[in-house]
């Protein structure tokens, strides 16, 4: 083989190979925002509320989940490209990393991959990714968000579907949840419902250039405290629901409180953000408390039961 000819297949495999991590890239810029929020919590609620006997169906339960939050991200971007463009310049679409009429087949392109993917682990798996993708349309496409009372409930709703979907597949049995999974589920939702509104305090310049009445637009200071009140209350229910110990719920409390004083003083999207991250592990910890009961309380009743 001539050096011109190696020469040329070296430049072609590198061209490819420049291209696949371009796609990776951008795929990855796509789910960025939803990493810490999403991604992150639901994996560890999965492995806390399975159980995991098999350490080897976590990396399963992952792939669906980013593959699903894909999905939904592809589809919410587009959509807010308008806001994207004033508060997020580096997504795939304001930074030209992909047109939008690409971006556009790209999104409904995904919704059959999603449920080839689910249809490997079990039917119900399939269930949970379908209803995830209608919800999706119901948020994105449909235009509910643009309501806070629909968008938290169709983001709880959302986020049970994920929780569904990845439990199944984390768990020894893909066609069932057991009670703990399923109340785990149930409570994630109550949380999302009345708390996922603490993203929108970082948006609300975006927010409002397109329209969009989110909680923080609609009721100014007083969303403050609408975020604040629920997560004590939750921080309670859940230590009892959980049955977790004085010591280890008393740190809970003070996380919780810690978090909500960061979302009392602060004004600026940069400071809104830095509470955010915070939300993100008070949520985790929420998620993981199954893990706790499983472990150490396998004898308390749970509450639904009591």
């Amino acid at each position: 083989m001539s050096s011109s000819v190696l020469s040329q297949l070296s430049h072609g495999v590198s061209r490819c190979t420049h291209a696949l991590l371009y796609f990776i890239h951008t795929l990855i810029l796509f789910t960025k925002t939803d990493i810490n929020c999403t991604l992150v919590p639901v994996t560890l609620l999965a492995a806390a509320s399975a159980p995991v006997r098999d350490i080897f169906h976590l990396p399963h339960a992952m792939f669906w989940l980013w593959l699903n939050i894909l999905q939904f991200d592809v589809s919410n971007q587009i959509i807010g490209l308008d806001e994207d463009k004033l508060n997020k310049q580096w997504r795939p679409l304001p930074a030209n990393r992909m047109t939008y009429n690409q971006a556009v087949v790209f999104r409904w392109l995904l919704i059959p991959a999603c449920w080839l993917l689910s249809a490997y682990y079990s039917r119900q798996t399939v269930y949970a990714s379908v209803a995830l993708c209608t919800f999706t349309v119901m948020h994105n496409e449909l235009a509910m968000h643009n309501h806070w009372f629909m968008k938290n409930v169709l983001n709880g709703l959302g986020f049970a579907s994920f929780e569904v979907g990845a439990t199944l597949i984390a768990g020894t049995d893909r066609t069932r949840l057991d009670d703990v999974a399923v109340l785990s589920v149930i409570a994630s939702a109550g949380i999302l419902v009345t708390t996922m509104h603490s993203q929108d305090f970082r948006d609300e310049e975006g927010d409002r250039a397109i329209g969009r009445k989110t909680i923080p637009i609609v009721f100014g200071g007083m969303a403050k405290y609408m975020l604040f009140v629920p997560m004590v209350l939750w921080s309670a229910g859940l230590c009892r629901m959980w049955d977790i110990d004085v010591a280890t719920g008393l740190v809970f409390v003070a996380l919780t409180f810690y978090v909500g004083f960061q979302y009392l003083i602060a004004h600026s999207a940069k400071e809104f953000q830095v509470a955010f991250n915070w939300y993100t592990v008070w949520m985790s910890c929420a998620y993981a408390m199954p893990a706790y009961y499983r472990m150490f309380s396998h004898g308390a009743p749970l509450v639904l039961r009591a």
